[in-house]
């Protein structure tokens, strides 16, 4: 499968789009599991750390990562229904702070995670060429359909290294 177009995108998302490699819908289903065993591998207590002074726990990045899906997916929907106003933008910091994380159990932010993307594979496996080819505003920059199921995907394969990475130092086997 190609990937969108640059044009297909604001220039910022580009550092998702490249995390991006193969089918996107194999990478969003393969994200699934992947995603959910990790998290389901992290104890409440560990769910808590953050790696450095005002940084985000492993319960928040969790958290962000159920806000960004439930956006991104929402524009989808929109645009690939003809949606012609512009969509808004969001700030991640105002909305992790707002959604009290931390308060909540990580296996249940985690089943939330997972049934968002098992009900979105079901949303995006439908859409036509057309809908993937719609183009629409959404944060005051131009996005198709198809760009915004990449931006989903290489969304989460970015806070998946970096949870990795900085929370849980697992190196990941190719």
């Amino acid at each position: 499968m190609l990937h969108p177009s640059e044009n297909d995108y604001a220039p910022y998302y580009s550092v998702y789009i490249k995390n991006v490699t193969g089918d996107v819908l194999v990478q969003l289903e393969n994200q699934l599991n992947e995603t959910n065993k990790l998290l389901n591998s992290i104890s409440e207590e560990k769910a808590l750390y953050a790696y450095a002074e005002g940084k985000w726990s492993i319960k928040e990045v969790a958290g962000h990562l159920i806000d960004a899906e439930r956006i991104f997916s929402y524009r989808a929907l929109a645009i690939s229904r003809g949606e012609k106003q512009s969509l808004p933008g969001w700030d991640e910091k105002i909305y992790t702070g707002k959604g009290d994380f931390n308060k909540r159990k990580l296996s249940d932010i985690t089943e939330e995670l997972r049934l968002l993307r098992e009900a979105n594979l079901l949303q995006f496996i439908n859409f036509s060429e057309e809908m993937l080819k719609q183009r629409g505003v959404a944060n005051n920059s131009e996005v198709t359909v198809f760009a915004l199921l990449f931006i989903i995907a290489g969304h989460e394969a970015h806070h998946l290294k970096i949870l990795r990475e900085r929370y849980l130092k697992v190196q990941v086997q190719e």
